[in-house]
């Protein structure tokens, strides 16, 4: 991965360029972005470039050498110009994930599955997109029940040995730690100690979706940078031109996605169809309300991963914001189409503006239990039930 495959963001390259030239590398950041977000893929061109062979012997194609170089006579590049080169050992080797400095941590589906045993699927997972969720990569590995993903203390142990040995090859060890925010507390707390007592020529990059999850003191450790989301134009460019979709569909999902390539890549294959179908089926059972439908549902739900589960009740989320947006008449910022934005336009005139604050809150409310190990069957029935009260208020 290198910074000119990523689409737009040339404020932020330009940033992490002028970091290594002018030898001001921060030894622990936070790629700080929203799900979808170009935040895993910048730090992988990152550690790419930081290690290039011909970045670091000072080569006249990108600029000055990394160590010794005052940063006054360090010329900040306005475009792709200063890259990796691609073509370097070290470069090849971080195409294929194989360089032995650069260690990758991420959630397993439980403690019992090691981040070891599963780099081969993580390798095949991120060479094919760097955009995609938590709930794409448990999705991947094949993971089944209420698994949800964690970094064990185990892992954070692992974070410590790899640390205290000497990079193999190049000048930098780097640990690239994708959703810190899902350490537990005593992982936290392992990490926390290393940025207080960082080794000599090691980097962390902290990949990270939610901030409000993470310790403040690691937050006080590390040096922030915000990943904004992709415009509608670099959506529309990555799907024309990597994913081969029509300009006409790619403008449709660059709308609907939202600058999300995650959920982009979910409506190029027609997730988010069968999604809403569910949730269509759910919502109009619970109008009527067909109690034996909602019971049966519930058992459906239940056998949902956990992160499928969390991510139904994100998706009510957004259809009940929509259906509050059209009820009031702010249509223009609703972005749905097809049978989505039919059944917002014909549940607006059934449901009442005060019923749909309530089920927000509702939905809200089962999501946290859910990630708080509720059981699904139990909460999903007891919000149906509360859904179709709701309804008829």
């Amino acid at each position: 991965m290198l910074f000119k495959d990523i689409p737009g963001l040339l404020s932020i390259k330009n940033t992490l360029i002028h970091s290594v030239e002018s030898n001001h590398v921060a030894h622990a950041q936070l790629f700080h972005g929203s799900v979808g977000s170009a935040n895993l893929a910048l730090a992988w061109a990152y550690s790419t470039y930081i290690n290039c062979e011909k970045v670091v012997g000072g080569d006249t194609d990108h600029g000055s050498p990394v160590a010794g170089v005052p940063s006054a006579v360090v010329s900040v590049p306005t475009d792709h110009s200063a890259d990796a080169c691609g073509r370097c050992a070290s470069c090849v080797k971080m195409a294929k994930m194989v360089h032995p400095d650069i260690h990758h941590i991420f959630p397993t589906p439980s403690a019992k599955e090691t981040i070891l045993e599963l780099l081969p699927t993580w390798r095949k997972f991120l060479i094919q997109s760097p955009y995609r969720s938590l709930t794409d990569w448990l999705e991947f590995t094949g993971v089944t029940g209420n698994k949800q993903g964690i970094i064990p203390i185990k892992e954070a142990h692992n974070i410590i040995e790899k640390v205290s040995l000497k990079a193999f090859e190049a000048e930098y060890k780097i640990l690239i730690i994708w959703q810190p925010e899902l350490m537990n507390i005593e992982s936290a707390n392992s990490l926390l100690k290393l940025l207080e007592e960082p080794p000599a020529k090691t980097l962390f990059i902290l990949v990270c979706n939610d901030t409000n999850k993470l310790l403040t003191t690691i937050l006080s450790r590390t040096q922030r940078i915000v990943i904004p989301a992709f415009t509608d134009e670099e959506t529309i460019g990555y799907l024309t031109e990597k994913e081969g979709v029509a300009y006409d569909r790619a403008k449709q999902i660059a709308y609907l996605s939202e600058g999300n390539f995650s959920k982009a890549s979910e409506l190029v294959n027609y997730e988010g169809e069968s999604k809403h179908q569910w949730f269509a089926t759910w919502m109009r059972s619970a109008y009527k309300p067909d109690f034996t439908v909602l019971v049966k549902t519930a058992d459906e739900f239940d056998a949902f991963p956990k992160e499928y589960q969390k991510g139904m009740m994100e998706y009510g989320l957004n259809i009940f914001r929509d259906l509050l947006l059209w009820k009031n008449g702010a249509e223009a910022l609703v972005r749905l189409e097809g049978e989505e934005l039919t059944f917002v336009q014909n549940f607006s005139k059934a449901v009442k503006a005060e019923a749909i604050e309530l089920i927000v809150n509702e939905l809200s409310q089962t999501h946290y239990y859910l990630e708080r190990n509720g059981r699904a069957k139990i909460l999903h029935l007891d919000l149906s039930l509360t859904i179709a009260q709701l309804f008829k208020k």
